[in-house]
């Protein structure tokens, strides 16, 4: 006699489907509709098609934004990757000396965006700040409110200081991941200790560096608080990233139509560097598996 199938298992994730649907799909599909309407009132809006994609592409701010957005976000993974690599390096592997390198390096991790924000901005004062006082009597005029170069240096700075311990964190977890082995035969060889990163620990890490790039490009391509909280966008535009500039859009001027299309923009732009970093980081390691 043939067992009857039962499909009720299937209800359990009817719930998960509704807050999806709640927290993701139907937002996403109200922007779609505010993307292509112009909307003049609660109850008076007006389908225009394509023209706010078209006005907020050619808006010469976004174009700036989206080239300082990018500069940001490689600058970010140029120094924060090989920095949380060579602190992972660096870490003891075991005992209490480990445990409380761990903590004190997961300190950063803790502090909310706002709060880091406002620790860098009376940090970096001239006046009262310990790095601006510091930097001014070297004899190196320091004003991040003022000029451009400080502002984003300074914002660069800070979220060095707050996601390094990340990809720290990641990569220590990778280096113990590894089984001790694999270290015995790289003494055995006389392998030295760039021999034994090379080939043994960097292969090895390849899965949590790619984790690793995509979780800080996100972050970094969507940064708001940090440089709003510190700069305001400024000195001029110099630290105004996308986000600001959505911001401003939909907040500042209340354009509600480019908002939601360059929202949309935005979400893809995101979403197509990902995509690309990860395509290329796998097909590397797969090369190198090869």
């Amino acid at each position: 006699m043939e067992k009857p199938f039962n499909n009720r298992a299937w209800l359990l994730v009817v719930p998960v489907l509704v807050v999806v649907a709640f927290s993701a799909v139907i937002p996403l599909m109200t922007v779609v509709n505010y993307s292509v309407q112009d909307i003049l009132g609660p109850d008076q809006h007006v389908f225009v098609g394509t023209e706010w994609f078209r006005k907020v592409l050619r808006d010469p701010e976004l174009h700036g934004a989206l080239k300082r957005q990018i500069v940001y976000s490689l600058a970010v993974l140029a120094i924060e990757l090989p920095l949380g690599v060579g602190i992972a390096l660096a870490l003891p592997m075991r005992g209490r000396a480990a445990s409380a390198s761990l903590v004190v390096l997961a300190l950063p991790l803790l502090v909310p965006w706002n709060v880091v924000g406002t620790i860098w901005q009376i940090f970096g004062r001239g006046d009262i700040g310990l790095l601006g006082v510091a930097v001014n009597r070297m004899g190196v005029h320091y004003n991040y409110t003022a000029d451009a170069a400080d502002a984003w240096l300074t914002v660069l700075a800070m979220d060095v200081w707050h996601w390094t311990p990340l990809v720290a964190l990641l990569a220590y977890a990778g280096l113990r991941a590894i089984p001790e082995a694999f270290y015995q035969a790289a003494r055995i060889d006389g392998a030295s200790s760039w021999a034994t990163f090379r080939f043994i620990q960097l292969p090895r890490l390849r899965g949590v560096l790619t984790i690793a790039v995509l979780l800080r490009f996100m972050d970094s391509f969507m940064i708001y608080t940090e440089p709003f909280v510190l700069t305001g966008g400024g000195p001029g535009n110099a630290t105004t990233f996308l986000s600001q500039y959505l911001t401003r859009l939909a907040v500042g001027q209340f354009d509600l139509g480019p908002a939601a299309a360059f929202s949309l923009v935005y979400f893809l732009v995101v979403l197509l560097f990902s995509y690309v970093f990860y395509t290329a980081m796998t097909s590397a390691a797969g090369r190198e598996a090869r």
